[in-house]
């Protein structure tokens, strides 16, 4: 391509625009639209018509077209949660009876619920010991049988206070316990 001196010029592998100040064979000296003077071989260099279409193709059109499609592709910035939110530890515990034992196969229905609710009673003496304010047992839907046995647990203390856990995360077959640790 023939460069001639006043020509506007980009390069293609940079996000560079100028004005061609000298030719010199392939060698190219080219001050930036930032005034600093750069040499490049001609190879390396387009020329900028005041076409509108060929300005939209430049390779700066081009970049600054990717950094708004980048910038729309961002995740939008979440509300801030409050301190207590980002502190706050959920212990979870899952009831289902394969997570407590591998050998429940042979186990009746009494035996079943009796190590359901053992575990229970054990983690949330644990989690009053050790201060832990929510936990959230996971006892499935069934038939209801455990999550009733649960609230009768829970009704023998008087610093806990249960509700359904949150059901975008757990569905229906979770309940959420809050321990008052400091009972009145």
């Amino acid at each position: 391509m023939n460069f001639q001196v006043g020509d506007r010029v980009e390069t293609i592998d940079d996000v560079i625009t100028g004005t061609v100040q000298a030719v010199n064979g392939t060698t190219i000296t080219v001050e930036t639209d930032e005034g600093f003077p750069l040499m490049y071989e001609a190879a390396e260099l387009v020329k900028i018509t005041t076409d509108e279409i060929a300005r939209q193709l430049s390779n700066q059109g081009i970049y600054n077209a990717i950094q708004e499609k980048e910038a729309s592709k961002k995740p939008k910035r979440n509300l801030e949660k409050t301190r207590k939110e980002r502190v706050e530890t959920v212990m979870e515990v899952d009831l289902h009876i394969h997570q407590l034992t591998n050998k429940y196969k042979g186990l009746s229905n009494y035996d079943m619920l009796t190590l359901q609710t053992d575990t229970a009673k054990r983690q949330l003496e644990f989690a009053i010991r050790k201060r832990i304010p929510k936990v959230v047992f996971i006892h499935g839907v069934g038939a209801g049988v455990l999550k009733e046995e649960l609230y009768y647990l829970f009704r023998q203390y008087d610093n806990v206070k249960y509700y359904d856990a949150n059901y975008q995360k757990y569905g229906l077959g979770a309940t959420e316990i809050y321990i008052y640790q400091n009972p009145k």
